[in-house]
């Protein structure tokens, strides 16, 4: 390669000073930061002019002409031995081997680097004219150097023959055809790399490496698979379309997080499992995200299906089937993981391991890493081949986590290194429900792994073949060279973020059934007319307006804020045909300045998604307050310019929802409540709690007439509100003293109340900590069962015994 670099940098400066006088070709242009694929094109459109030699009249000192090469050429036939091994190289094939070649007697040596540059823009920039998108919104140009004009060629020039040479590299310029005609070489270049796969790779500095790809890239006909295995292929992903279809007739409303729009995702793992079987890999462990963790469980790692579907029922007991075992805790379906030893195609067995994972995206992929190292150890594994390492991602995450380009980081350090991963990215070509251009400043959301000189293979999600073949590339890879590689399935959500989310509000274009944004608007048009019914959504944007009006910057930051997660907010309507944007907030009065609603200057009020009531703590404290994004989500409090208020000004904060069976944190500030002055004096137990399950026990307490059990709510903004909760325990000085929760005990507020509700107690004189009861869920690895049944079991048992009759005697 030593002679295709220094004749590509040569040529690559003389055909930017020298070629400028070809006209641009009319499909260029900048391309987009959002990845979409193009078009294919015909490229004989704009009417190129060659530059002949006697145009060139560089400075022979500039080394930037072919005066120069004429000089270097004329050194090399006086003494080989004058120039650099790298142009004699180059000499000896194109000068020595076109003496000998008929028919191209009259070709100049420029001619030749100019059709090796046209390859080597193909080798470099092709996947940018490669179909990728399955959904065919393809909106980038074609860059102009994939042009044959760009070099000076013409439609004359299709069926001339160039002399090429052959050269010790790998691909079809390694052939021993030495003359070819241009028609030839572009159609096999368009063939290997502007198909349904776009090959990243030639950011890779070892040439060993880069050979080896373009050896498997190149080549004629490189998947010719056979009718049984295209029957395999296909039976594989039956079983994934039809996963899913029951999935959604079964359970028509229940979270899932689908496959669907990805579904050859599972014949490419299954087949990349049995390549990476017969090259010798003997276990797998997995990390992946909730989309398509289901199908994944019962189609790739095999998981009983049975077990699956029981748990939408609520059924929790893990059963073993044939020579595999399932093990797993209560967790919402789409978190759990399993294990179990797989057969594979070749007749070999393969033990997979699937990690399971929060909510918290791509928390795991360190774990499967350390748990790929720990394997290796202790099965003395010391080349790395037989235990690997598997990650799947979103391609929001996959571009905007921090935790993966730690991770990516690791890969090679002697100390952390497990010889390779293999990154899987379930390209939704949407992050969450924000598009590319909104959610990463690079082209591609796997332009990080570039920093690892992975190879990075792009890959329509519609072509079966094509993914069968990445993902078995990618095994072969990861196998041979011990170092991380990324395939990037580009697909599509058919459904949305999850089931019921409703994808075409944001995303028009590719979802095309808008008449519920109509309806939603329509609502909020008769609660302003009426003043009835207002609900969360409208009195948000009421205080947004607001704010706006009295010329105050409000801005929105986190995920999928215009539209609120799951659709409460709708703040931007995007047009459903040109996808144009307006914003209602940005129109409130005449000629607002359109950056009043997003931007933020030193006195901002940054609103996270959060109730509106919470408007006036921050107006009155300015607080800085980013990433909540739903009411379930934490957020985080940056900054605290000038706090003007005292603690008893927070008394309006609005409710958390509460915990429940998906997996909730105590995560929201509440209001204290003290309700029950109506109470009898003579109280004998006094229930202190947080979040919603103060509803759920008033209302309990209510139906059993327990006028002897005081219900306090002791939340506040900050700090812990000491001399409320001193005041309740002076006002029933010989109650039972007890802490309610709905969360598992090592979760919740519990281990941080605890501590300070005794020193309250010593203050008083109450008791110790023995005298503190806890009623709520034990202590769990889970935020929750997942299971609905068990979860109305728990929560039931909790309320009940919360006020039951007896003393409460222990925490469980």
């Amino acid at each position: 390669m030593g002679w295709f670099r220094a004749a590509s940098g040569l040529a690559r400066v003389a055909l930017r000073r020298n070629l400028s006088r070809v006209p641009a070709s009319p499909f260029a242009g900048p391309a987009p930061r959002y990845f979409h694929s193009t078009r294919p094109r015909r490229f004989a459109a704009p009417e190129p002019r060659a530059v002949p030699l006697s145009r060139l009249t560089d400075s022979f000192l500039d080394g930037t002409s072919s005066v120069y090469l004429e000089e270097l050429q004329r050194a090399w036939e006086a003494d080989p031995s004058s120039v650099d091994e790298s142009w004699d190289n180059f000499f000896r094939n194109f000068v020595g081997q076109a003496a000998t070649s008929p028919g191209i007697s009259g070709q100049t040596i420029q001619e030749s680097m100019r059709l090796l540059l046209l390859v080597r823009a193909y080798q470099v920039s092709g996947h940018m004219k490669a179909k990728l998108d399955p959904l065919g919104l393809e909106e980038r140009p074609v860059p102009d150097v994939l042009d044959p004009a760009f070099y000076g060629f013409s439609e004359d020039d299709l069926d001339r023959e160039f002399f090429l040479g052959v050269w010790k590299m790998a691909g079809f310029l390694s052939e021993n055809r030495p003359v070819q005609t241009l028609r030839s070489v572009v159609e096999r270049l368009e063939q290997a790399y502007c198909g349904t796969i776009g090959y990243e790779y030639m950011h890779i500095p070892d040439r060993e490496k880069c050979n080896w790809l373009r050896e498997r890239i190149e080549t004629v006909n490189p998947r010719e698979y056979t009718y049984d295995r295209r029957q395999v292929m296909l039976d594989r992903l039956i079983w994934s379309t039809q996963f899913e279809n029951f999935l959604a007739q079964k359970w028509t409303t229940a979270k899932r997080f689908g496959l669907e729009g990805a579904e050859t995702l599972i014949p490419g793992m299954k087949e990349m499992f049995d390549r990476a079987a017969d090259l010798g890999v003997e276990s797998i462990v997995i990390g992946m995200p909730h989309r398509g963790r289901l199908n994944v469980l019962g189609n790739v790692v095999r998981k009983p299906l049975r077990q699956i579907f029981s748990e939408f029922s609520g059924g929790t007991k893990p059963v073993n089937e044939g020579e595999g075992l399932y093990t797993g805790t209560g967790d919402v379906k789409y978190h759990l993981g399993t294990s179990y030893d797989r057969p594979t195609r070749g007749g070999k067995h393969i033990h997979l391991s699937l990690v399971a994972n929060p909510s918290h995206l791509e928390a795991v992929d360190p774990v499967v890493a350390g748990k790929t190292r720990a394997k290796q150890y202790y099965s003395n594994d010391l080349d790395r081949t037989k235990n690997l390492g598997v990650l799947l991602h979103g391609d929001g995450s996959f571009s905007g986590q921090g935790v993966v380009f730690e991770t990516l980081h690791l890969s090679a350090l002697p100390n952390y290194t497990t010889g390779g991963t293999i990154h899987i990215v379930v390209n939704n070509q949407v992050a969450f429900t924000t598009d590319p251009m909104s959610g990463r400043s690079s082209q591609y959301c796997t332009d990080v792994a570039k920093a690892l000189d992975a190879p990075i293979f792009h890959v329509n999600g519609d072509d079966l073949e094509a993914v069968v073949h990445t993902c078995e590339l990618a095994a072969e890879w990861r196998q041979t060279f011990h170092s991380d590689v990324v395939v990037d399935i580009v697909c599509y959500r058919r459904f949305g973020h999850n089931e019921i989310d409703e994808p075409s509000f944001t995303q028009p274009k590719m979802y095309k059934p808008h008449r519920a944004v109509k309806k939603i608007f329509d609502l909020r048009r008769q609660m302003i007319e009426t003043g009835e019914g207002i609900d969360w959504a409208v009195g948000e944007a009421l205080a947004f307006a607001t704010l706006i009006v009295e010329g105050n910057h409000v801005r929105l930051s986190g995920q999928d804020v215009e539209r609120g997660t799951f659709s409460h907010r709708h703040s931007v309507i995007h047009d459903q045909e040109t996808g144009e944007q307006y914003c209602p907030l940005d129109n409130l009065v005449m000629n607002q300045n359109e950056e009043l609603f997003t931007m933020s200057d030193d006195n901002p009020y940054v609103i996270p998604e959060m109730d509106p009531t919470l408007r006036k703590q921050i107006q009155q404290c300015n607080w800085q307050v980013v990433n909540v994004t739903t009411p379930a989500n934490y957020f985080h409090v940056l900054r605290r310019q000038e706090c003007k208020s005292s603690l008893s000004e927070f008394d309006d904060l609005a409710g958390h929802p509460g915990f429940d069976k998906q997996g909730t944190r105590f995560k929201r500030l509440i209001k204290d409540r003290n309700d029950h002055k109506d109470l009898e004096e003579g109280i004998n137990r006094l229930v202190l709690c947080s979040g919603k399950v103060y509803y759920e026990l008033d209302e309990e307490r209510k139906k059993l007439d327990r006028n002897d059990v005081a219900i306090c709510r002791v939340e506040q903004l900050c700090p812990f509100p000491y001399d409320l909760i001193q005041r309740e325990l002076k006002r029933y000085p010989n109650a039972e003293i007890v802490w309610c929760q709905e969360e598992p005990m090592n979760m919740g507020a519990y281990t941080y109340i605890n501590p300070r509700l005794l020193t309250a107690m010593k203050a008083l004189s109450r008791g110790s900590i023995e005298d503190i009861k806890y009623v709520g869920r034990a202590p769990s690895a889970a935020t929750a069962t997942g299971f609905y049944s068990v979860h109305v079991q728990e929560q039931t048992e909790l309320v009940q015994k919360a006020l039951q009759k007896d003393p409460i005697k222990g925490p469980f």
